[in-house]
């Protein structure tokens, strides 16, 4: 008797199992058919064209065409493909290695004359017996601005029918624009780097010479306390003329501010106070060189040289959940916000240090942050100002090591 309900008990499992199984297999079934064929397709195609973009965002050269042509041939659907500069094949996928010298003299021809072509078998001889090429689109690489760096050739065992010249086109038309978007962003990064030569170029006059000046007063008087500032003077001097990296920590900035207030300090004596509140967990963020410095030099200059007896600088830096949140703050003349944003407005054409220092900081954080990480001022004519910035903790476009 036990023996006959150990089999039932065997036999319960293994249907139970069964039932498990084909309720998952249903189950699978229905998730897959969450999706349309047309949703699959769409999904296929943005993932293609999204590993196109990564390398062709970083310009056409022969790298980035290799880990693109495959992607682009793909989106296209042509036997062959080639990326080609004018000069040469950068690079070619499928069918038509042999036709590398026709193609690139159809491409040179393509570009001068702006316009796309369809070659047909006649134009591209060829004395292999069994070679499959029989026509090719030439589609210029043409962006926003209407430049061309170089083309985009589907190659083709037939005629080109219709759809291939279409594919051909539209594909070009998009590359275009992904490499126009990469020599947008390298201008960008050439401008941030000529903002901050600009930036120490019109700033360091001011403090070099009152930096001098206060040291000298020193060499008499007290020279180990002369020989202190001119080490001081020399660090400082050594981290704003640094040549290597567009972006810093929080901890070397605070140090650079540190030797800057000393010298400040040197000059103006008990007139110069100054209180920090700093989160230590803040001190890693990365953040634009000397985006926080020219605010403390601002501060001073125009806020506290200004203003009869004594002044404070206080510089806050908060730990806010994903961001640092950095904030300058002086008790200084403070100004009426409209000749604020005029002075801002007309900083290049007057070269006022402190202005152009707040213009390029400002654009400098929405450069890499974006729009909405720009600096906050709060002003008004004898209530100080206070400079306010939001900075990620990470940021992809961030990087601080040497």
């Amino acid at each position: 008797m036990s023996a006959n309900v150990s089999a039932a008990v065997a036999v319960l499992a293994l249907i139970s199992a069964l039932a498990a199984a084909v309720w998952a297999v249903a189950r699978l079934r229905a998730r897959r058919g969450i999706a349309t064929a047309t949703q699959r397709a769409t999904y296929d195609v943005l993932h293609t064209a999204g590993l196109a973009a990564d390398p062709l965002r970083t310009g056409l050269n022969q790298a980035s065409a290799a880990k693109a042509i495959r992607h682009l041939r793909a989106l296209v659907g042509a036997p062959g493909l080639a990326l080609v500069d004018g000069d040469s094949v950068l690079a070619l996928d499928g069918r038509g290695t042999h036709h590398s010298d026709q193609l690139t003299a159809a491409s040179r021809k393509a570009l001068t004359a702006g316009r796309s072509t369809v070659l047909g078998p006649g134009e591209l001889p060829c004395d292999r017996v069994d070679c499959p090429v029989r026509g090719a689109v030439v589609a210029p690489l043409t962006g926003p601005d209407g430049s061309a760096p170089g083309a985009l050739v589907a190659i083709a065992d037939d005629q080109p029918a219709p759809g291939l010249v279409q594919a051909t086109l539209e594909t070009a038309r998009w590359a275009g624009a992904q490499l126009a978007l990469a020599e947008l962003d390298s201008s960008r990064e050439l401008l941030a780097r000529a903002e901050v030569r600009a930036l120490r170029a019109q700033i360091s006059p001011h403090f070099v010479y009152n930096a001098l000046s206060a040291i000298a007063s020193f060499v008499r008087t007290d020279p180990e306390r002369a020989r202190e500032l001119i080490l001081e003077f020399a660090e400082f001097t050594r981290y704003s003329f640094r040549s290597h990296g567009d972006f810093t920590t929080l901890a070397e900035e605070l140090r650079s501010i540190d030797r800057y207030l000393t010298i400040e300090r040197a000059r103006f004596g008990d007139r110069l106070q100054v209180r920090l509140q700093i989160a230590p967990e803040v001190l890693p963020v990365g953040l634009p060189f000397l985006c926080l410095q020219p605010l403390v030099e601002n501060a001073v200059r125009h806020g506290l040289s200004r203003k009869p007896g004594v002044g404070m600088v206080s510089i806050e830096a908060r730990d806010a959940g994903a961001e640092c949140h950095i904030t300058v703050e002086d008790d200084g003349v403070g100004m009426d916000p409209a000749v604020l944003v005029a002075g801002v407005a007309e900083a290049a054409d007057s070269h006022d240090s402190g202005h152009v220092g707040l213009s390029n900081v400002d654009e400098r954080l929405r450069s890499v942050f974006g729009e909405q990480f720009g600096l906050v001022v709060e002003t008004d004519v004898g209530a100080g100002m206070k400079v306010s910035m939001r900075v990620p903790k990470f940021h992809p476009a961030v990087r601080t090591s040497p």
